[in-house]
């Protein structure tokens, strides 16, 4: 099995100063790694070249963000299963081993993530993905060890393999015959939540996502945007309402719909509250550009042949702010 291990930058000399260095220890014996550049004006390259000559360097025309970023670089890597892994990642002693002998033994995977852990506090799961993840009724994204913004600490409570609805973009392992069936990740997302999109018509079309907690990553996360910039919040109210119009099945179409943009205008109010009202503002700009790509996003949506059910908890919005669950365990 050929893995290809694929590094998106942009301008991220420091991180790959600081992250690649793990990449390579603990991989060059089981994969080839691959730097795709997005456009850097820095001297990422340079750097590569100079201290990491094994690592092969894709270079794309424009920085097209995290989707486009991917579906260009991919297109010149051959491989039986790629790797997509953020630059702020530390990796572990043969955590490719466990992944490998995962897809070897079942053949109806086709998507793995890794335990992924904080690479500043390395005793709890990490929010990206956690112990892999799950979407609730009304499609809000969360994780074992991760609900809204409650990380738990890792006790050895996902040392296990299991089957997920969705892994985290910051490392996710996808046989490449898959990928390149679905045309890839959606460019149209930019960033945030594109992965959830590709895991969901990844189940739409027959196959398996899994996590394998016998292997673990450490992940800083935010490195490219912080959760305190408005932009993410932006990207992620947007991109979660399209992954709603594309993929919901259609029993719960309208209703998810509406509720959403219900619960999003409550979460605006919230922000409010908090004197944070720029993320009110990018909750209001999100929804315009929702609005703008609806009938697209529709589109999208009558090409897919099945839209996969999809939740294991009904809303856990109720459940963490009005019951004040917080634990994975304890959800409903």
């Amino acid at each position: 099995m050929k893995i290809a291990i694929v590094i998106l930058n942009w301008n991220g000399k420091k991180l790959l100063e600081q992250f690649l260095p793990s990449v390579v220890n603990f991989s060059s014996n089981e994969a080839d790694i691959y730097v795709a550049d997005n456009a850097s004006s820095d001297n990422s390259i340079s750097f590569i070249k100079e201290f990491y000559p094994s690592v092969k360097i894709v270079k794309n025309k424009v920085n097209g963000g995290y989707a486009k970023g991917y579906n260009d670089a991919l297109k010149e890597i051959k491989a039986d299963v790629y790797c997509l892994l953020n630059s702020d990642v530390e990796v572990t002693k043969n955590w490719l081993k466990p992944i490998i002998e995962v897809f070897n033994r079942d053949k109806n995977t086709a998507i793995i993530q890794p335990k992924m852990l904080d690479f500043k506090d390395k005793s709890k799961f990490e929010y990206a993905g956690a112990a892999g993840g799950y979407v609730d009724l009304f499609g809000y994204p969360y994780c074992r060890g991760r609900v809204f913004n409650h990380l738990e600490n890792d006790e050895n409570q996902f040392n296990d393999e299991t089957d997920i609805f969705w892994a985290s973009g910051a490392c996710l392992f996808i046989r490449s015959k898959v990928y390149h069936q679905l045309g890839g990740l959606d460019e149209d997302y930019f960033a945030h939540q594109e992965e959830i999109d590709l895991c969901w018509r990844t189940h739409n079309i027959g196959y398996n996502i899994k996590y394998v907690g016998s292997s673990s990553v450490y992940h800083v996360g935010g490195a490219t945007l912080q959760e305190t910039n408005p932009q993410k919040t932006f990207l992620n109210f947007r991109n979660s309402l399209l992954n709603i119009v594309k993929n919901v099945p259609k029993k719960w179409f309208l209703f998810v719909v509406f509720s959403r943009l219900i619960l999003d205008g409550i979460a605006g109010i919230k922000f409010m509250i908090e004197l944070r009202p720029i993320h009110t503002w990018a909750i209001v700009k999100a929804h315009f550009s929702f609005y703008k790509n609806f009938f697209k996003f529709l589109g999208k949506r009558k090409k897919l042949s099945k839209k996969q059910d999809y939740y294991i908890h009904t809303s856990i919005v109720w459940q963490y702010f009005v019951l004040g669950i917080k634990k994975f365990k304890n959800l409903k």
